[in-house]
């Protein structure tokens, strides 16, 4: 929980009260999963908003021929979930799994808008917490509809160096929206560079 703490007073102009962090805690429920595990599968709905402890998980869609399509990656201190399923209660499209052994914190949507209404520094974490995202998704979806192969890799080398060295290949093409033999090509060639 003191993981939580931490990032929440990050993102707020205030440490949190005592008081605060015991409605927090309260509102939380930890969860292991194991490798390959399922946090959300497709046509459920995403009844849990999960913060990462330890470990990494994926969220992904699966097309007719079977094709993984990996639109987010998740790993310590950060946020997982199906944002439209959670909010309107609306089976998902998305799996979620956990890549690694990990350990979650769980929160459901009536909890999260109870926190929201009865300590501040909640809704202020939530409101930052929607700008930025709004703010790497308009980013992702102008690469991925105006960048090349070679400037989706190098903006994701930049921006999360760490996920060339703790996801597979064939994941890192899926999340960029290139071929696994592309992103071959264009790793070997920022390599030579």
């Amino acid at each position: 929980m003191q993981a939580l703490r931490t990032y929440i007073e990050h993102y707020t102009s205030s440490p949190l009260s005592e008081a605060d962090f015991a409605l927090i805690s309260q509102a939380f429920t930890p969860k292991k999963l194991r490798r390959k595990q399922y946090l959300l599968q497709e046509g459920e709905v995403c009844k849990y908003f999960a913060f990462v402890l330890k470990g990494a998980l994926r969220q992904y869609s699966v097309d007719d021929k079977g094709v993984e399509h990996i639109v987010h990656f998740a790993v310590e201190n950060w946020w997982i979930g199906d944002r439209e399923s959670f909010i309107m209660l609306t089976p998902s499209r998305y799996n979620i799994d956990a890549l690694e052994e990990a350990e979650l914190l769980l929160i459901t949507n009536a909890q999260l808008q109870g926190l929201i209404s009865t300590v501040p520094a909640i809704a202020q974490m939530v409101r930052e917490l929607d700008q930025r995202n709004f703010i790497a998704t308009q980013k992702r979806l102008h690469a991925s509809i105006g960048y090349t192969a070679e400037e989706r890799y190098a903006e994701l080398k930049q921006v999360h160096p760490e996920f060339l060295q703790r996801f597979p290949q064939h994941m890192l093409a899926s999340y960029l929206g290139i071929s696994p033999e592309t992103l071959s090509r264009v790793r070997h060639k920022s390599l030579r560079q």
